[in-house]
Formats: C-alpha cells, structure tokens, sequence
C-alpha cells in the first residue's frame, strides 16, 4: 500500500478504495507478479533474429574461440569441435545445431525456502539484481565509498523484503575482505543468510568451488538436499570478448556444473570496443559466444541447467565510456531477448542500470526504459534491474528501493492490455450511462478490480500540491531512506538457525558479525 497515509474526513469511494486496497490479495490475483508473459515486442523482424542466427554460426564455424583451457579442448574436441594450428576452437554448425536440439528448455532458479522459486522458460520475465559495483552510493554525503560484505548482506536483506525483486544476483563485491577465496565463501554467506531469493555469486578460481559447494551443502542439510534444490548458481563470464574463452572462468564452470550449481553464461562485451559497435554486430558476437558456451557446457554435462546470457553493453564513442542507460542499451539488452526466444532457451540480458551517480531523474528515466523493454521482450531474467549507478561502478541501497516501485511500473507494462467482455465492460457503460449515477468511481466493478488491475507504487508520490504540503513535502529518498532503516532494524528472515551459523564459522572465516 502507498505510504502517503494523510487521513481524510471524506467518507465513501476514496474511503472503501482505501480499504479495499489495504486487504491483501492471493499471489494470482496480484496485478504483477513473477514470471509474467513478456514477448510482445521485437525489435528486430523474423528474418532479421534468423540473419543474426546466420552470422553467429558463420563466426563459430570460421573464427572460433582462443584460449580455452585444455579441460575445456579436451571436452570440446570430443563433442566434436575443431582445434586448428592456431589454437582457436572451431565450432561446425552441424554440431551447434544439435547442441540446441538437446540443451536444456526449461531451468528452474530455486529459492532456500521454496517460496519464490523462479521458471525460466518461454518468455516468462523475472527481475533482479546484478553486477559487481566497487563502491557503494551514499545519498546523504552524495558520495562514494567502498563496498563491504555489510553492505552486500543489507542489500540481500532488503532484496528479501521487497516484491518486485525477484532475485539477488551478486550486486557488489566485499572490498573490506582482501582475500580471495574468503571473499567468495563470504560472499554466499552473506547473500544466503540475507534472503530465502535465489542467488547468483561468482568464484575468482578454480579451486575454491570446492569449499564454497562445502558450505551450500551444510546449509542446505546436506548434499543431497543440495543437488535436489540448488539455490545458488554461478554468474560466470566464460568468455572474454572479442571471441577468447576466460581460462579460469571456464574451469570455474566446469567445477560448478559437476556440483550440481546452474550456470549463467555471460558474454558482456562493450560495443565498439570489444564487440562491434552497431547494434546488430554486437547481438551477433554475444550470441557466437554464448552458443560456444553452450556447447561447451553440454559437453561437459548434456541437459546441465544453463542460462544463455547475452550481456553486450553500450559506449559512448564520444568518450570511450560505458553507457549502460542509453536507448541503444535497451535496445541490445531487447534484440538479445529475441535470440533467446529464437533457439527457446533460457535468457537473460542486463537493463535497469543507469550511468547517473545518484537516484535522481536521469537515473529514472534510464531505469525504466532498459527495464520496460527488456520486460516486453521477454527475457527470462532482468539482471541488474535495481539499484545500480555510474555504469556498474556503485550501487544504492535507496535505489534499490525505489527501484522495486519502478520495476512495479514496467511489469505493468509486461502484463500488458487484457481484452475481453468483462473488460470491454459494454454493461458498465450502460449501467453506469442509462440511470446510473454518471461514473463509474466507488462501482461494484470498479472496486473488485482496483488491485487486480492496478499497481500502486509504495513511495511513489500521487498526492496533490495542497495533500503534499500538508504532508510536510515529503522527498523520495527520504522516503527510501526512511524504509532502508526499517528493514534493516528487523532481523533478517533468512538468518541461520544458531545450530548452523556455529557449524559454518567455526568451519570457514565469517567476517559478518555474529
């Protein structure tokens, strides 16, 4: 329900809307909700999405990809690619072909409690975070600072309570922690013990897969339990663009589809830098070499759950600067959800970051337009949907917030326009018209939908001039500040049992406080 809690002495239809909106509604019934039908629209034409398709197995089959590990040779060699004199694997589009015919349609993201599991198939569109800001935004001192494993555990804390946030993806990375390998087993911890949501976390080596599957293992209850229900999986950026595997990432990969963990494949090269700079050129790489990782992850286990993620973003040519707010974005980020759709696998592509520093109107509007048309493409997963600034470089824990709001908005856009007799609502008209009081405000019809078709955004600011006055002029990141500290005063949902908390700092270095 919006905050703007201004009591009024009217009494009937804006008193009975109040009260209608206050009672909660079943899941089903929520104007959003995860998972909703994007796909409506698509930018680029049936034979445009096929052109692309072309060109994509044209580059595999004749420019291949540098650098594999001899792990990744080994298995790619064996399904069938091609390792010429020059060190670069070849992917004959025969063998392409069928890795599609038999990759994994449909992956489910699960979530600790089982309770915000998430399907990615189709064009079902899920929200979250994403991304590995170094710094941290303050909105009060308009500032910024390094990020610590605090910050990352407040954000999957407020990521837990907010509805629209459908994921947490890595948003940050613990700069307060200097080695590596605690670093990443910190990482899940805090993540893990902030909210029940599916995760997303990476690793910096091969070799610390093992302790980290380690500690998903106790805290699931046990292997088994683990492999059963997954909640964790591996954002890994397997490729380094233009056409290069990332040695170590791969073998992270390798180590993470053996234990079980669902794979992100991200390809996330900068247009006109490491990806050609038109819009189409930059498609066709991403998808080359996500369809390489395909492969790849195939070969290693047929069937493994893995999420093909298209992730080129745009530069300002001007400055050589990365632009992940501008219209191009969006357009890459919607072109790439076309793909997805094309081969039927599961996607996901970055939208709703912004390039402005702080929450302000160009960070709205840079938000919204990557989110809306992300939504209406159809990706399966938004990453990077909320609260982060200055091109990936800080995030806000106040953005986020006010992100859940905006993200309200564009699924609301993503549900789109149900057209059907109730909703043509030709008895309304007549009842209404013919004897009828003359509109429809406080109508049994009209309040038996004002919250199954209508999202209310909770901050969001609808009062007049005169209620917003008496309010004492509210601000918007007052207001999320003020929702920030609420959550954080209330322990975490999600927080280990003590039994296990005990288990897992006694087993590995846990730099959150007790």
């Amino acid at each position: 329900m919006n905050e703007q809690t201004r009591t009024s002495s009217r009494s009937g239809g804006r008193a009975a809307r109040r009260a209608a909106r206050a009672s909660a509604l079943p899941d089903h019934l929520r104007p959003v909700r995860p998972g909703m039908e994007g796909g409506t629209y698509k930018p680029l034409s049936a034979a445009d999405v096929e052109k692309i398709h072309r060109a994509a197995l044209q580059a595999l089959e004749t420019i291949g990809l540098a650098d594999a590990p001899q792990s990744g040779v080994d298995y790619l060699v064996q399904a069938g690619c091609e390792l010429g004199n020059d060190g670069r694997i070849r992917f004959p589009s025969a063998l392409v072909e069928d890795t599609l015919a038999k990759a994994n349609r449909s992956v489910t993201l699960y979530s600790r409690d089982g309770e915000t599991d998430l399907t990615l198939s189709g064009n079902r569109v899920h929200y979250g975070t994403a991304g590995a800001a170094v710094h941290m935004v303050d909105v009060t001192g308009r500032e910024y600072r390094d990020s610590t494993v605090q910050d990352l555990h407040d954000a999957a804390r407020i990521c837990d309570q907010l509805d629209n946030i459908h994921f947490v993806q890595r948003p940050m990375v613990c700069r307060d922690i200097t080695d590596n390998l605690e670093m990443d087993l910190n990482t899940i911890y805090a993540c893990c013990s902030g909210t029940f949501k599916h995760i997303g976390t990476s690793f910096t080596d091969p070799t610390y897969v093992a302790q980290a599957v380690e500690m998903l293992h106790m805290i699931a209850g046990g292997e088994d339990a683990w492999r059963t229900r997954p909640f964790v999986s591996n954002s890994n950026c397997f490729v380094v663009p233009p056409m290069k595997f990332a040695t170590e990432s791969c073998q992270v990969m390798e180590e993470c589809i053996k234990a079980g963990m669902p794979v992100l494949l991200l390809s996330a090269g900068m247009a006109g830098a490491t990806a050609p700079s038109t819009i189409a050129g930059a498609i066709t790489q991403a998808t080359a070499e996500c369809l390489a990782g395909l492969v790849y992850v195939n070969a290693v286990s047929p069937g493994a759950p893995a999420i093909f993620g298209t992730w080129p973003f745009g530069l300002d040519l001007r400055t050589g600067a990365m632009s992940v707010g501008s219209g191009e974005q969006a357009l890459l980020s919607a072109g790439c959800a076309q793909m997805h759709k094309f081969y039927d696998l599961p996607g996901g592509a970055a939208a709703g970051a912004s390039d402005s520093k702080m929450p302000d109107m160009q960070a709205g509007w840079e938000q919204m337009c990557s989110n809306v048309m992300a939504g209406l493409s159809g990706a399966n997963m938004v990453y990077e949907a909320a609260g982060m600034h200055s091109s990936l470089l800080g995030f806000c824990h106040e953005s986020l917030i006010l992100g859940d709001d905006l993200i309200g908005q564009a699924q609301r856009c993503v549900r789109g326009i149900e057209v059907t007799d109730e909703t043509l609502a030709l008895d309304q008209m007549a009842e209404v018209c013919l004897g009828g009081p003359g509109h429809y405000l406080g109508t049994d019809a009209t309040l038996s939908r004002m919250q199954a078709d209508y999202v209310y955004p909770t901050l969001g600011d609808r009062t007049s001039p005169k209620e917003w006055a008496e309010l004492g002029k509210p601000d918007l990141i007052e207001k999320a500040i003020a929702r920030k500290e609420e959550i954080l005063a209330t322990p975490s949902n999600a927080r280990f049992e003590p039994a296990l908390d005990a288990e897992l700092r006694s087993k590995f270095n846990i730099h959150l406080p007790a």
